[in-house]
């Protein structure tokens, strides 16, 4: 089995922006030369998350809806207590959607599914570098 790593660089408004990634993760398994395996996409950030998710405009506006819902802005945060720079609901909210995702491909193809894309989701209250984290294993 072979490992390869590889980073996609993004840039950011935050407030829930969101990033179709799926063809830089699909780019990045073409170069690895790897046919069959896993790609793992992690965020090296405690404010952004990645998903799989059907890219268009109603499923997107659906979940920024669902976590103004569950974790509103305006809501008081132990966290901002502690540190005043008003970004506790990114924390809750990246941590619901998780830092990682893991996609098998099969003949140098990821196998998501027909309307599957895979998206970043950058919560922080400001615009941001960011650097992902991609590991290509396989053989």
């Amino acid at each position: 089995m072979s490992v390869k790593t590889m980073t996609i660089a993004l840039q950011t408004r935050g407030d829930a922006d969101m990033h179709d990634i799926t063809d830089r993760i699909a780019q990045a398994v073409s170069q690895s030369g790897l046919r069959a395996g896993v790609v793992t996409v992690f965020c090296p950030s405690s404010t952004s998350a990645v998903t799989a998710i059907e890219y268009e405009s109603g499923a997107l506006s659906d979940l920024r809806r669902l976590f103004d819902e569950i974790a509103p802005q305006n809501r008081e945060y132990a966290h901002n207590a502690r540190w005043h720079d008003g970004n506790g609901h990114s924390h809750v909210r990246a941590a619901l959607l998780g830092a990682s995702l893991t996609i098998p491909f099969v003949e140098g193809q990821l196998t998501l599914g027909t309307w599957q894309q895979v998206i970043y989701v950058d919560f922080d209250n400001k615009p941001r570098r960011r650097e992902l984290i991609l590991q290509v294993m396989g053989e």
